[in-house]
């Protein structure tokens, strides 16, 4: 499987519409003043920093050392810790569980849901949302086809995007009773004039895998989208997410 490696700073600069579309996912959650609540794949902090100008008592997580060099940097009054949503292991007790665009990078879904469910109390709740079934195709298509054209092993399934029965049975296996769940388009705009390439290089590591000269993989695949996700002045990332709430039951 690709190893995906974190630029925060890059994320920081062109990617921030990761943590701007996630922003309404705090309204989902209505955090309270003293809830604690747990931000699973922090990332570079933003939505953590809200949950605390909330009043709430936020512990951060996210599994890439980088990343979260970068959100201590930004935000050091917050407790921010590096750990795998797949062994997590945290005091338990949380009031809730918040999780932006992380969970589509977690082909062990099963083990993520557990590690969610054990953090949280029972009657806590978790808003999640991740990329659904169908994200990404179009990228996905001309990038597999490309792969073949040159010869390179079928890209290695390094992202994991449910539907919502799927994903539904994997929250109720990991004991914890699904809410609501909603997939949804949502076309989004890339920063810059190299938008989708800077995109590829942040993101795409599951699609670029093994390719001998990795820019000029990006040129020619750039070059191939550019009818179809280059309009209005921007190139756009096809994506589909996949939106949930669940809580553990109390008795």
């Amino acid at each position: 499987m690709a190893v995906q490696r974190w630029d925060p700073l890059l994320y920081d600069d062109r990617h921030s519409f990761v943590a701007r579309h996630g922003s309404d996912l705090i309204g989902e959650l209505d955090p309270r003043p003293g809830e604690r609540i747990l931000d699973a794949g922090c990332g570079t902090g933003d939505l953590a920093a809200t949950l605390a100008d909330a009043g709430a008592e936020v512990v951060g997580v996210d599994s890439s050392p980088e990343m979260i060099d970068r959100a201590r940097e930004r935000f050091p009054h917050l407790d921010l810790r590096v750990a795998d949503l797949r062994s997590l292991d945290l005091e338990p007790g949380f009031d809730a569980v918040l999780s932006n665009a992380v969970l589509h990078w977690i082909p062990e879904a099963g083990a993520a849901a557990a590690g969610i469910a054990r953090a949280l109390r029972p009657g806590g709740r978790l808003v999640a949302e991740l990329g659904g079934a169908g994200n990404v195709g179009t990228i996905q298509g001309a990038a597999r086809a490309l792969r073949a054209e040159q010869g390179l092993p079928e890209a290695d399934g390094g992202w994991y995007f449910p539907g919502i029965d799927e994903y539904s049975a994997v929250l109720e296996e990991a004991g914890l009773k699904v809410t609501g769940a909603w997939l949804f388009d949502r076309p989004t705009r890339l920063e810059g004039d190299d938008g989708l390439a800077d995109w590829l290089r942040m993101f795409g590591a599951p699609l670029l895998s093994g390719a001998p000269d990795t820019d000029a993989f990006i040129d020619r695949l750039t070059d191939r989208l550019g009818p179809v996700l280059h309009h209005s002045g921007s190139w756009w990332a096809d994506y589909v997410r996949l939106r949930v709430t669940a809580a553990k039951p109390a008795g």
